[in-house]
Order: structure tokens, then sequence, then C-alpha cells
């Protein structure tokens, strides 16, 4: 076994001070637990990351706290309530706005975790004496003691595995990083939860972001972009309805389209009456919104893409080669080559074509378990 893995198992072993991100939520209480546990000083950190219409039914962070609170209390650690909504809405939601008014679809929660839980949180966790934080999420972080670099690893539940959320993390970050439900499966962390007692044991899993909440999406929206309605076209060229507004869309939508009963035109396409219609395409020069009738429509299929700002884990890009790779989250693993790959840019081509590549949204690479990195889908190449 080589020296530095030695020590890393050794460093493992010593008690550390470490900082919990407590979100409200059972991993997160559990997280706490298994440390404290293990005999570390524990110390939990409720983020609050958004105030706009704080006082809501759609954002829980006040309800969350006093959740975080009580499984401190349990637990007998101590809990500190620290406010990163400048940084939130200056990194994050100020992008998230600028890509849905470009016509994408971005992913605030992969942003997030890059910008806030493990950049503004970790500084403020060092700051206050922390060595190590820790994080609810299921994923799992190893030291390779061939290479001596980091590595993160899916988490061994696969249905709740969030390494896709995770994948723009650096070393720096890593090396810092303890993810302990990543070695348990959810069932086991319910269970662990009940037999401690702890009050959010049986609390459901948040879903969405924050400032979203259970609120209509469209309606969110409406706030802060413009809207320009348009027409909505099929592939003949036929004037089929309205959009409210192209960044109110997003690839394979099928949903609050609003054109049901049109019949497409071409049986070969495999439309008709009853069959559901998908956007396809959003042509933002020209304010049209394409949609197709059938879920396998070759408008929605991509064989290849291309990602920019990509950021690796290991801090530069792995060997061109045969990897595996995600074009959304609880995506099965899709086999893939990388043909190319630059410092900040890379391409991908699948064994299978691709449903509903959405520019926005992240490309994701793995090496078997291993996560490697990924970028932002810039744009895909359909069949048609």
């Amino acid at each position: 076994m080589a020296m530095q893995n030695i020590r890393e198992i050794i460093g493992l072993m010593k008690h550390h001070r470490i900082v919990v991100g407590l979100s409200g939520g059972v991993d997160s209480a559990v997280t706490a637990h298994l440390l404290k546990k293990q005999g570390h000083e524990v110390v939990g950190i409720f983020m609050k990351n958004w105030e706009d219409d704080d006082d809501s039914d759609y954002c829980s962070s006040n309800v969350d706290f006093v959740d975080a609170a009580a499984v401190a209390d349990v637990l007998g650690i101590e809990v500190e309530h620290v406010n990163f909504a400048a940084d939130y809405k200056d990194r994050v939601f100020a992008e998230f706005l600028r890509e849905y008014q470009a016509g994408r679809t971005p992913n605030p929660d992969i942003l997030c975790n890059a910008e806030i839980k493990f950049k503004s949180f970790l500084d403020h966790a060092l700051q206050v004496g922390a060595e190590k934080i820790a994080t609810g999420h299921y994923a799992r972080v190893r030291l390779n003691a061939q290479t001596g670099l980091h590595e993160l690893l899916k988490g061994l539940d696969n249905s709740k595995d969030q390494s896709y959320f995770l994948h723009r993390l650096n070393q720096a970050q890593l090396s810092k990083t303890l993810f302990p439900v990543g070695e348990l499966l959810k069932s086991q962390v319910r269970q662990l939860a009940e037999e401690l007692g702890l009050p959010n044991a049986k609390k459901k899993d948040s879903t969405g972001i924050c400032f979203i909440g259970e609120r209509p999406f469209r309606e969110f929206l409406n706030r802060y972009i413009s809207k320009e309605p348009g027409p909505i076209k099929d592939p003949a060229g036929r004037n089929i309805g309205q959009h409210v507004g192209l960044s109110f869309y997003t690839l394979g939508q099928r949903q609050g389209l609003g054109i049901g009963g049109i019949k497409a035109k071409g049986a070969q396409r495999g439309g008709g009456e009853h069959t559901p219609w998908f956007v396809a395409r959003k042509d933002m020069a020209k304010n049209i919104l394409w949609v197709v009738q059938g879920h396998d429509h070759p408008w929605l299929l991509s064989p290849q893409l291309q990602a920019a700002n990509a950021s690796w884990c290991a801090g530069a890009a792995p060997a061109l080669g045969h990897y595996a790779a995600k074009t959304r989250y609880r995506q099965a693993d899709a086999p893939c080559a990388m043909p190319s790959a630059l410092e900040s840019s890379f391409s991908l081509a699948f064994d299978e074509p691709q449903w509903a590549v959405t520019p926005g949204q992240s490309a994701v690479l793995y090496a078997g378990e291993v996560c490697l990195g990924g970028g932002v889908i810039d744009n895909a190449s359909a069949l048609q």
C-alpha cells in the first residue's frame, strides 16, 4: 500500500473538527450522527440561501431550520445559522436567469454545489476551525493510491446517487469533504434515523430548489423573465398553436403545450390524434417553438453533443476514449466515446442516440463508479 494512502487512512482515524451542512432533512441528520459516533467533533451549519418571499408557502427554509435545530438538540451538537443569500443571488440565481432568458435549461443545483455548498460554505467552515466538511449527499470520495488524487464516486444506492450534481468539485474541495451516507442505502438511513428517534426521521425528501419550491414553474419565471409569445409549429411547418415565450419551455416537454388533438402530417411519423406532442426545438432568432408527435421522433434523438464550461475532478480532462455519460439526472449511464476534449470543452458520441439532450443541462462523464467531471451541454445534433 502506498505511503500516501496509509497517511490518508490514519488521517481518517484521527478525530477531526467537522462542520456538517444540516439542511433539516434526514440525510444530513444521519450524516452528523455517523461522524459523531466515530468520535469527531461535529458542528452543524444551516445554510440560508434564499430570502425573497421567504415567508411564503413555497419556501420552507424557516421550517427546515427548526428541524435542523431539533436534530442538533437530539444529537447534542451546536448548530449555526449562516446566511449565504447574497452569494446565491449573485453567483447562482443570476446565472439561472441568464440561461433561461437565452432559451437554455440550466441546472441550478449543480451551480449551487460548486459555488455555495462547496465554496462559500467550505470557506466559512475552514474559518471557524473545521478540518473537513460533510453533507448528506449520496456520493463517496476515495483517495487513489496510485495517482494521489481524490476521486468522486457514485453513492452505493444507485437510486439515490447524486454524483451527477457534484461533478464540478475539484481536488481542493474533494480533499476536504466527507459523504458518510454515500456508503448506505436510503432505507438504511431512514431506519437509523428512526432508531435514533430523530424528529425528521419520516420527513419527506425535498424536491427542487427553495426559490421555486412547489409553486408552478411558469408562474415563478413570470416574475423575472419577459414573455414574448410566438408560433408553435410542427415538422411540416404548420402553425398549430401559440407559445407564451420560449424561455418557459424545455426540450422533451410534454405537458402545458395546449395543442392536444391536432393530427401530425405523415403516418410514417407514427403520429395520430392521440399521440402526445413534445417540444423538440427552439428557434430563438425567429421565436418559433417546434414540436413533434411521438416520444421517439428523430428530432428528439441525438447521437452526439458538444459541451462547454468543462470541469474535471482530477484537474484535467481524461484521456480520449470510451466512457459512459449522463445528460440528465436519474438517467441510466449511456455508453459513449469522447473523441475530442480541450481545456474547457469536449464532445461525446453515443453508442445509441440519446433522448431530448438539452442545452444548459450537464453532460457528466463516468469511468465505472468514478465520476470524472463534465460540462454544460452547448448543442446536440439530432438524427434529422
